[in-house]
């Protein structure tokens, strides 16, 4: 059985790098490496594996990548450190909620 992972990457600016690939050890080696030098990651380096998912349906993966590149900072924060409260709090409609999102 094939596997495909959508993981993130924190760099060494603080700001997230999410991806997908079929070998995520490969793809992880290839970004602290630098190995394409027009790549997000390239001057950001070192970069650090943060969380990943591991898949069968190459669909769901990109459906996955791509629903997480469209998150905020904080939202993946939540996601990567298992904290669903912050991470259904900060997926609320911002139009309804505005940005003010309540902490505890």
């Amino acid at each position: 059985m094939k596997f495909y992972y959508v993981y993130i990457l924190l760099c060494s600016d603080d700001t997230f790098y999410t991806g997908m690939t079929n070998d995520l050890e490969r793809r992880v080696s290839q970004h602290k490496s630098g190995y394409k030098k027009d790549s997000y990651t390239y001057t950001k380096r070192p970069v650090e594996l943060k969380w990943h998912l591991q898949l069968t349906d190459p669909s769901e993966a990109i459906k996955y990548e791509k629903q997480i590149k469209g998150w905020s900072h904080r939202k993946k924060e939540a996601l990567i450190q298992e904290n669903w409260d912050d991470l259904v709090e900060f997926s609320k409609n911002y139009k309804e909620y505005g940005n003010r999102i309540k902490r505890k």
